[in-house]
């Protein structure tokens, strides 16, 4: 797929339904007492894997249209293996909440998933008493075998700052004994506690833990899912760096370490405003400079590095991005694949330890982009073809279906670009 340069971003854009969200609604309606109706699903293969997957388990969905699916709760085990495609957000919470239940859960997924590391679950769900055999000389890849067991609440401190592992952890702990805390070395996305206590829930929030505790779960009649920062990004990073854009993204969710993207662009000189009560965020073009973003606050941007990144190229000066090794272990090693990216658009780009700097050329360039596979390294290079002057092919451009089906169209509506 070759995208255009010297494209427009302007109008107005609804994103999908936040994709983190969507995957923890799913798995708590599946363990309600109650059915529940969720509006704003998202519509990308990876929740679309964990809806089959908690029907596979035994709940019920039920597509009402408008977006809205009806789901009433109730596991009793699979009867076969689960793929998750590949949805590392998928695996891995499923495999916190199916640790307590007396079935044995063989959870699976594509090549990518089988690569990625999962005895950072293995561990504490190990600790809480639950069987949870790996794959591979390791014992730690998938495909997993989780045998459901008693469980005993711990108290848990994370080695790596990890939205994932802290929600097996929590989702673990609602059939446990007694109450389970988890620590974190920085503060991440808070979907799953924000979610466990609408649906009734104990839960207790202090500075860097969570504390829930075992209880029944009652989810709201609605559960109502905002669109995806992690996706808004993307459209509005375009807007800065394309010359005469003025774009708005509508009602994008703006909780707890979910908008670092924003603060880093506001830092690099973007033009962008924020409404705090619709979710609406404007972007307009901004001469970008470059900035440095801290180990501490990458895990509330991490899924924003790819189109960061690209904003760099475009930026003056030299940003920094501290702490990135984790990338290495998303979709894609997606620092090789950042790395191979900025020398597609003329900037030069260094790793030293976990650092990576990006040193901006203004000007972006064009060519040829390998997605590797991974989603947003697809629909970054996609934004940097259209808010450059010339064009690029994105190899594997189809990978965007993992969490934005609609990416061609909506890009097509706010730049007029066609494929």
């Amino acid at each position: 797929m070759t995208v255009q340069g010297s494209q427009r971003f302007t109008g107005r854009l609804r994103v999908p339904g936040d994709k983190s969200i969507s995957h923890r609604a799913l798995m708590i309606a599946a363990v309600g007492r109650r059915p529940c109706t969720i509006r704003g699903l998202s519509d990308g293969d990876d929740v679309t894997r964990t809806r089959q997957a908690v029907e596979a388990l035994g709940a019920r969905a039920e597509d009402r249209g408008s977006g809205e699916v009806a789901v009433a709760g109730g596991l009793a085990g699979a009867p076969g293996p689960i793929c998750l495609g590949n949805s590392g957000t998928g695996i891995r919470l499923l495999a916190g909440l199916v640790a307590g239940y007396p079935f044995t859960t063989t959870l699976d997924g594509d090549a990518s998933i089988r690569r990625r590391p999962m005895d950072r679950i293995i561990e504490p769900l190990s600790a809480m008493g639950a069987s949870v055999r790996g794959s591979g000389a390791s014992g730690t890849l998938a495909p997993l075998a989780v045998e459901g067991c008693p469980l005993q609440g711990i108290e848990y401190t994370l080695p790596v700052a990890s939205a994932q592992v802290k929600g097996a952890v929590l989702l673990a702990g609602l059939r446990a004994e007694g109450p389970t805390t988890v620590h974190e070395p920085a503060p991440t996305r808070a979907h799953t506690e924000e979610m466990l206590a609408t649906a009734g829930v104990t839960v207790e929030r202090k500075d860097g833990s969570v504390t829930v505790w075992p209880g029944e779960v009652e989810p709201p009649r609605l559960i109502g899912i905002p669109g995806d920062p992690s996706q808004a990004a993307f459209w509005l990073a375009g807007a800065c760096m394309a010359p005469g854009s003025d774009l708005t993204v509508e009602n994008v969710y703006l909780g707890p370490a979910r908008g670092g993207f924003i603060d880093v662009l506001a830092r690099m000189g973007a033009d962008i405003t924020v409404d705090s009560d619709s979710g609406d965020i404007r972007a307009c073009t901004s001469e970008l400079r470059a900035t440095r973003v801290t180990a501490d606050e990458l895990p509330g941007c991490i899924d924003e590095v790819p189109i960061l990144a690209v904003a760099a190229a475009a930026a003056e000066g030299v940003t920094v991005f501290e702490g990135i090794g984790e990338l290495r272990v998303k979709e894609s090693d997606r620092v090789a694949a950042i790395i191979e990216m900025l020398k597609v658009l003329g900037a030069e780009s260094e790793i030293e330890g976990e650092a990576l700097s990006v040193a901006g050329v203004g000007r972006l360039g064009g060519g040829t982009v390998d997605s590797h596979g991974d989603h947003r390294m697809a629909m970054a290079a996609a934004i940097a073809g259209a808010a450059g002057p010339g064009s690029i092919a994105v190899e594997g451009f189809e990978a965007t279906a993992t969490s934005y089906p609609g990416f061609a169209r909506d890009l097509h509506h706010v730049t007029g670009w066609s494929p």
